[in-house]
């Protein structure tokens, strides 16, 4: 007798028995065919149909085409998770354009250089979020912003804004604007894209340096999209709660795009906060929401968790961090969640390229980061997988035999065209067809990928390569830690010396020295770290998809290092 998962994943293949490629403005308008009264977008102020949001999405596609966006032209939206982000999105596709949704928490110097970098020509804007004032940003890096004229982006010609805060700029057009000039030129927008034409130019997040923006195709993401329905046996009307941005594959593709192939809804917010994500549980009674690690945590301890009503939700999606079964088991136990997974995946790849199934047993959601995604009419040709991943040598990039520990590769239909006006990082990022990750793991025999660690975080102390994760996983499994993360920092002697900076379990405690006592007592001599440092949750510079940023935790760490020997101790023994 087949389970309600099979039984899911049953209907959602037989109703994608055949893959047919689309562009991102013809997918909404399937789905505007297929479920035009369903919600679509669900906030607190409004709620929006498939049929609304398809009419809005041509509005503002003909508003664009108005002011002079042509195909593969690219405009830049930089938006928070606002009702409007879903038409403005799909609004860009139906032009023919390229989108660049960025990162609305850049600093001016950086925003500056993606502007330029993307060549960017359009740009939506909101005015402000929270404390960051994104017209004084524009003044700053690009005087004469609202005459279409700006000496250090000489593409940019046009800035419309969506106002967050109350204000507007005289003479400068708005997001409603925008629609309103559409409404005066109906079919001004011509969608000549085709689905294998470059339909998102998405910024990597930078745990490791710079960004670069990543090249996807229309077709790519909504193969990402319905492998994450198929993989966790989405049911009809599915509805997705999450705050993280849909600049990020995370928000975009596991959120916004997957909710569609159900005909489902999202219930976006614009930051995460767990008593907003208790009260939209309880009012739109949401059935999964997504997050990382930390997130997760922030859920299980906040205090005023039982006061909310929390029956409806059933899945929850929680990845980009590796996290103990201890924190599943909590999650199933006290959040009444049966369907846990993790993933794992990068932009270049199209997203999340692994999950695990919402029936594994919870082990697998800490030892392991998943399969390829069951993927059907959708995946590699003559498999029912979203991708197939080998292992390499880090160095030479030969390939290693079948489920030996090494660099993961990968490759697939959803993979990225390259990085826009990068050739050279754009060949490196590729050997042979094969996508490297930069991560060290391995293929299991089940099919199953472990991540064992990051190729650029593995340092050398006293002539011995250490990996970080392996210090990690031990520590990790102490009731008195929350978080660890293992980092090499630069030592006169050692070359880089190991260090550990923890973030303790709440109402637990640990000192320094338990902690070295415990690495010598299971690690070999090289490999147990020479410093500790204790530090708060709000101290690890994270992205906003979660990820802890190391190479700015190695920062941290070495000023926090060369404070006053007093100073330090107390930090060490808090």
């Amino acid at each position: 007798m087949p389970t309600d998962i099979e039984r899911r994943r049953a209907r959602l293949r037989a109703k994608f028995s055949r893959w047919e490629p689309r562009t991102l403005g013809g997918w909404l308008e399937y789905c505007a065919g297929e479920f035009g009264d369903r919600p679509f977008v669900i906030t607190d102020e409004r709620t929006i149909t498939y049929a609304e949001t398809a009419v809005w999405a041509t509005r503002l596609a003909d508003g664009l085409a108005a002011v002079g966006v042509r195909p593969g032209d690219r405009v830049g939206i930089l938006m928070a998770n606002y009702l409007e982000f879903a038409p403005v999105k799909f609004a860009a596709a139906k032009a023919g354009a390229v989108a660049i949704p960025l990162n609305y928490l850049y600093r001016a110097e950086e925003l500056e250089y993606v502007l330029r970098q993307s060549e960017c020509s359009v740009l939506v804007t909101m005015t402000g979020f929270g404390d960051l004032d994104y017209l004084d940003v524009l003044d700053r890096i690009a005087p004469g912003w609202e005459e279409g004229e700006v000496a250090g982006l000489p593409v940019l010609r046009r800035v419309v804004l969506l106002s967050t805060d109350g204000r507007e700029r005289a003479g400068v057009l708005t997001v409603p604007g925008l629609g309103e000039l559409g409404e005066a030129n109906p079919g001004r927008a011509t969608d000549e894209a085709h689905p294998d034409d470059i339909g998102d130019m998405l910024y990597t997040s930078g745990t490791t340096g710079s960004p670069k923006g990543v090249l996807v195709t229309h077709d790519a993401v909504q193969r990402t999209a319905y492998a994450s329905a198929l993989t966790r046996a989405f049911e009809d009307e599915r509805r997705i709660l999450f705050s993280l941005p849909c600049y990020h594959m995370f928000g975009y593709v596991e959120g916004l795009l997957a909710a569609m192939v159900v005909g489902g809804a999202i219930i976006p917010q614009t930051a995460f906060d767990p008593v907003r994500y208790f009260e939209g549980i309880e009012r739109h009674r949401a059935t999964d929401v997504l997050c990382v690690p930390t997130m997760t945590v922030g859920l299980l301890e906040h205090p005023r968790r039982e006061d909310f009503d929390l029956t409806s939700l059933s899945a929850i999606l929680s990845g980009a961090a590796p996290a103990p079964v201890w924190l599943w088991e909590r999650v199933r136990d006290e959040l009444g969640v049966d369907e846990i997974v993790t993933g794992y995946g990068m932009t270049e790849c199209g997203g999340a390229m692994t999950l695990t199934l919402p029936e594994d047993e919870l082990t697998y959601t800490s030892v392991t980061v998943g399969r390829p995604k069951l993927a059907g009419s959708a995946g590699v040709a003559g498999r029912d997988a979203l991708t197939e991943y080998k292992t390499i040598d880090p160095t030479t990039g030969e390939d290693l035999p079948a489920h030996v520990e090494g660099e993961l590769a990968s490759r697939g239909p959803t993979d990225m065209i390259g990085f826009w006006n990068k050739p050279e990082e754009s060949a490196a990022a590729k050997l042979d067809g094969w996508i490297r990750s930069g991560d060290l793991g391995r293929v299991r025999e089940d099919g199953y990928l472990e991540v064992t660690g990051r190729s650029k975080e593995l340092y050398k102390s006293g002539g011995e390569l250490v990996m970080p994760k392996e210090i990690e996983d031990l520590l990790s499994g102490h009731p008195a830690i929350s978080q660890v993360y293992a980092i090499g920092v630069p030592d006169e002697r050692w070359g880089d010396a190991g260090c550990v900076c923890i973030v303790g379990a709440p109402g637990e405690s640990i000192t320094a020295a338990e902690v070295l006592a415990l690495c010598k007592d299971k690690l070999a001599r090289f490999k147990v770290p020479k410093h500790v440092l204790f530090l708060d949750p709000s101290d690890l510079p994270m992205t906003p998809t979660g990820k802890v940023q190391k190479f700015r935790l190695v920062t941290w760490a070495q000023r926090r290092l060369t404070e006053p020997a007093d100073e330090l101790a107390k930090r060490v023994e808090a």
